[in-house]
């Protein structure tokens, strides 16, 4: 049990050490206001599109990929959006709130600490932590691109809107429901962590269609070939995180907590508690009592990192970029990644208790 409990604190707690010291550093006014918010942008315009481009052009297999475990995830986070939409609009009615709620119901901090989490779970037999690793690429390709369509829609879809009104009786005043598509789409395309992932997609299209026409390996890679390019990008992709938390730190404000605090309550809730009882436990029932599915000890570590995390880091940027509320969503980054420290710990001892994890 102490090794399931060091493994969520190892995953979890170096993110709020980070968070914390962007507090402290904005606290006694080592960073200041325009750099915050140049960092923002800094990270949500470059550090971040890379660090995606990377995660999917070093996908190294896609021949043996378990498209049942694939459908399962994007069919699983469908659904955990659909919910999260009706909660969303449900329990608050401040549209500048309502689209980060929904995005922190689905949208988990999968693309970060997914393989470190996942591999730490993958138990110690030879090969375990590779194999649960490639696992974590495969989902991410097809996730990854999916929460960040989705969060432009969740960020888009009710900022603009009118707040809800109520006459003298108490009835709600009737007010234009239009949603503008057409402007949604350009968010998608214009946004640059869609561009990240789709020129990520492209490349690596090519590097298997060079394969398919030259033969293994591949004559031309931008590791191999272009490795100026290849090294600055990785070094643009390992300072997305810290940066990204540092940042929201500095943003970061204890007394925001009483004026939100339903807001955060139910999204810190649904995305470390709801959600991963919805994609790890729909997984083991389905796995368990139907033929749909079937499930080991490969892929319940991938589905605990893709589901039972605390939100993306980059939530926040985005909220922000957006004109969404973003000192909601630094708060959701800030409760749900504490709050998962305890979460993952009993997510990992049930299924570990009914031998579906390696102990």
């Amino acid at each position: 049990m102490f090794n399931i409990f060091m493994t969520a604190i190892n995953a979890i707690v170096p993110i709020v050490l980070l968070i914390l010291l962007g507090y402290i550093l904005k606290r006694i006014k080592f960073l200041t206001g325009e750099f915050l918010k140049i960092g923002n942008k800094l990270v949500f315009n470059v550090c971040l599109p890379c660090m995606l481009f990377l995660n999917i052009y070093n996908i190294e297999d896609l021949t043996s990929v378990d498209w049942g475990l694939v459908i399962y995830s994007v069919v699983a986070v469908m659904v955990i959006f659909g919910l999260g939409l009706i909660t969303c609009i449900l329990t608050t009615k401040d549209n500048r709130r309502r689209g980060v709620i929904l995005q922190c119901c689905y949208r988990s901090n999968f693309a970060i600490i997914g393989i470190s989490l996942a591999a730490a779970l993958a138990g110690d037999a030879v090969g375990a932590a590779e194999t649960v690793n490639g696992v974590v690429a495969i989902i991410q390709a097809f996730t990854i691109p999916i929460f960040n369509i989705l969060a432009v829609i969740s960020l888009s879809v009710f900022v603009g809107k009118p707040e809800a009104q109520l006459d003298e009786n108490g009835m709600l005043i009737k007010q234009s429901s239009h949603t503008d598509v057409k402007k949604i789409l350009l968010n998608i395309v214009k946004n640059p962590l869609i561009i990240g992932i789709v020129v990520g997609l492209v490349f690596l299209g090519l590097r298997y269609a060079e394969v398919a026409i030259w033969g293994s390996p591949a004559p031309f890679t931008i590791k191999d070939d272009l490795t100026f390019l290849y090294d600055t990008l990785d070094d643009l992709r390992s300072i997305a995180t810290p940066l990204a938390l540092i940042v929201l730190g500095g943003q970061f404000e204890f007394s925001a907590v009483k004026g939100m605090s339903k807001e955060i309550i139910v999204g810190t809730v649904f995305r470390v508690v709801i959600a991963p009882v919805i994609g790890v436990g729909c997984a083991v029932l389905l796995s368990q009592f139907t033929d749909l599915v079937s499930f080991g000890q490969t892929e319940y570590p991938a589905l605990i990192a893709l589901f039972g995390t605390p939100v993306a880091v980059s939530s926040a940027i985005m909220a922000g970029e957006m004109g969404n509320d973003e000192q909601l969503a630094g708060q959701l980054v800030v409760w749900t990644s504490i709050s998962s420290i305890v979460t993952l710990f009993i997510t990992v001892f049930l299924l570990m208790s009914f031998g579906l994890l390696a102990v």
